[in-house]
């Protein structure tokens, strides 16, 4: 809770001014409303009761109360009025009065809601992009256990119901804190017995009101989780429909759907019925407090002790504290969603960001201290001017995912020249992706050293890093947007001629220029209307346009053509001498041009060479090269034949 409460101070910076004033403003609303009830009083009390015109008898009536009123002299409201006889002449001013302070109140209510609408506005703001940037900086070692609808549920779910409690709760607490504070002094200054009645059951109600927050706070977690989980449900089913349909797994997926929506509805049901119970027993001692008021007050009457003025106040007092009090139930409720969201937001920022500089003074900054808009140069010092030519050394590097597990690499050693071109070649599982990912600087390995011209991988800022690397997946990533911002994507200041060119070498180029709006053709959500084959010509169109020192490919040729594969490849090896190419691959046919191949089993290299040397060398490669080339020719004679 203490860190909960840490978070909310931290992100109300920039706007608590606001909400002081805010509070300000409804302190100032309750003053004037405190005014209503007095007027009243002294009405009913002064120039009502104690001094009504008799036509026949200008003596003033035995007041209410049995009273003596000879020698008291009128209330401060009453001479503000104009006096016992002019207010008793007219009683229009009173209620003047009382609709004046009434309109008063109203006014500063707004300016209350205003303040404290344009302070959470604010916040949500600032949450919104704080959480969006610490995300983008987290390493992938978290981003790869998370659930990618948790994270969207707590980004957007979360904040709002933060959002939602800072806009109205916040200012009710502080009124409700105010109410209790100011009101009992008039009380007492009016009368101690009817004050002690009058507040008899609002410590039941209070302490009713604290054990209800203990209650429901843990009852919304559980219905976050469970919301959390069917969007996940939801998310994954959407981003994997086609294979869904083409497994025919419909059926399935609803029946999975249904469970989580059904585990939802059960736990908001059990939220329901505890706020219905609350509600009613909260009904039931606020409406009994008021009872016991007015049937002590009614008594006291009676028997002189008050007078009708004074109840009719307690009364008005009354209801305006103990709804309030009665709210503070739904105060705590919001307080409980609020706690909770703040609790699970605070989870991802207390996430450790990825170290931008390992071993050096700027190893990364406290997640907590992050604040929205910051840019990436509040990592470090980064070497702008420097332009790498791109030669990679790797000595000796070991890694794993895990300390507990085998090596995923073990004992790496290669050295690449600028301009050159490396192959990867290996089975599943063989640590071709893994060390694309060491490259990308994704993870950070402890044994070894990786040298970018001669410089320790892990002491550049990652930045620098990945904006000198054009990295393309068997599984490019593109986005809902035209084919043309697809590509600057690699680099946001390209021209147009530099996206043709670079689309052209990705032999992509042809077949946009066969689309009805060309390069501004909008593709569906991750280029779903454009086959394989498309798609990865665009992501090496959006590689070849950053123009990196080191262009990496992983299988990024496999859903292309062996004509296109070839045509692309004579492009690179035409380029080469502007780049590093690092091809990862499994059809030999694309290894074939490398200046140098590292064949991987397990995690380590098992072979070393150029395509002729490595194809008459026995061994992986060999075995390899020649199930390929038997297959490629049985396909050959067989069309022939066909």
């Amino acid at each position: 809770m203490p860190g909960t409460l840490r978070v909310l101070w931290r992100v109300m910076s920039g706007q608590r001014l606001r909400y002081v004033a805010a509070i300000a403003s409804i302190a100032l609303a309750t003053m004037c409303m405190y005014l209503v009830p007095l007027v009243g009083r002294a009405t009913i009390d002064e120039a009502v009761a104690k001094y009504s015109i008799d036509a026949n008898n200008q003596s003033p009536p035995t007041p209410v109360g049995g009273q003596p009123a000879a020698n008291e002299s009128p209330s401060f409201v009453v001479t503000l009025l104009g006096g016992i006889d002019y207010l008793a002449q007219n009683l229009w001013l009173a209620a003047l009065a009382m609709i004046a302070f009434t309109a008063l109140a109203g006014v500063f209510t707004y300016m209350k809601g205003r303040l404290a609408a344009r302070a959470c506005e604010g916040i949500s703001r600032k949450l919104r992009n704080r959480l969006y940037d610490h995300l983008n900086k987290l390493p992938c070692s978290y981003l790869d256990k998370a659930d990618t609808g948790d994270l969207v549920q707590r980004c957007t779910s979360d904040v709002e119901t933060t959002r939602l409690f800072l806009s109205v709760q916040v200012v009710d607490i502080g009124n409700a804190l105010i109410l209790l504070v100011t009101v009992l002094p008039i009380m007492l200054m009016l009368d101690v017995g009817m004050t002690i009645v009058s507040m008899m059951l609002v410590p039941v109600i209070i302490v009713f009101a604290l054990i209800f927050f203990v209650k429901v706070k843990h009852r919304f977690r559980a219905v976050e989780e469970a919301e959390s989980k069917m969007t996940t449900v939801v998310q994954e089913n959407l981003t994997g429909i086609r294979v869904v349909r083409a497994f025919a797994r419909q059926e399935f997926e609803r029946d999975k759907f249904a469970q989580a929506n059904a585990e939802y509805r059960d736990r908001s049901f059990r939220l329901v019925r505890l706020m219905a119970w609350y509600w009613t027993t909260s009904d039931v001692l606020v409406l009994s407090q008021m009872a016991l008021a007015l049937a002590f007050g009614a008594y006291w009457i009676a028997q002189g002790q008050i007078t009708v003025g004074t109840l009719y106040a307690f009364l008005a007092y009354l209801q305006m504290m103990l709804w309030p009090v009665r709210q503070m139930g739904r105060i705590l409720t919001d307080l409980g969603k609020a706690v909770v969201a703040l609790g699970r937001i605070r989870e991802i920022l207390t996430e450790q960001e990825e170290a931008d500089v390992v071993g050096a003074s700027a190893v990364g900054r406290q997640p907590e201290a992050v604040t929205a808009g910051e840019s990436d140069t509040a990592y470090g010092p980064r070497p702008t001017a420097y332009v790498p030519s791109g030669s990679l050394t790797i000595r000796h590097l070991t890694f794993a995912y895990d300390t507990s597990t085998h090596p995923v690499l073990d004992d790496i050693t290669v050295t690449v020249a600028a301009g050159q071109t490396l192959a990867l070649v290996g089975p599943s599982g063989a640590g071709t992706a893994t060390l694309m990912a060491l490259l990308l600087r994704l993870y950070d390995y402890e044994q070894g050293e990786i040298l970018f011209d001669d410089r320790e991988i892990r002491s550049l800022p990652r930045q620098f890093v990945r904006s000198n690397l054009g990295v393309v997946m068997q599984e490019p990533f593109l986005f809902a947007k035209s084919l043309g911002e697809n590509i600057r994507h690699g680099k946001s200041t390209a021209m147009e001629n530099e996206i043709q060119e670079a689309a052209s070498a990705a032999q992509i180029h042809a077949t946009i220029a066969t689309f009805d709006k060309k390069y501004d053709t909008i593709i569906g959500e991750r280029g779903v209307n454009l086959s394989g084959g498309q798609r990865q010509r665009i992501a090496i169109a959006r590689a070849i346009v950053r123009d990196p020192a080191i262009l990496i490919l992983d299988d990024a040729l496999s859903a292309v053509d062996s004509q296109t594969e070839s045509q692309i490849l004579t492009a690179l090896h035409n380029r080469r001498g502007r780049r590093t190419t690092i091809l990862i691959a499994h059809r030999l046919s694309t290894l074939m041009q490398a200046d140098q191949i590292l064949v991987m089993d397990k995690g380590r290299i098992v072979q070393r060479g150029t395509h002729e040397t490595l194809r008459k060398e026995k061994g992986m490669y060999e075995r390899l090269w020649r199930i390929q080339s038997q297959v490629e020719e049985d396909l050959e004679r067989e069309m022939q034949n066909a």
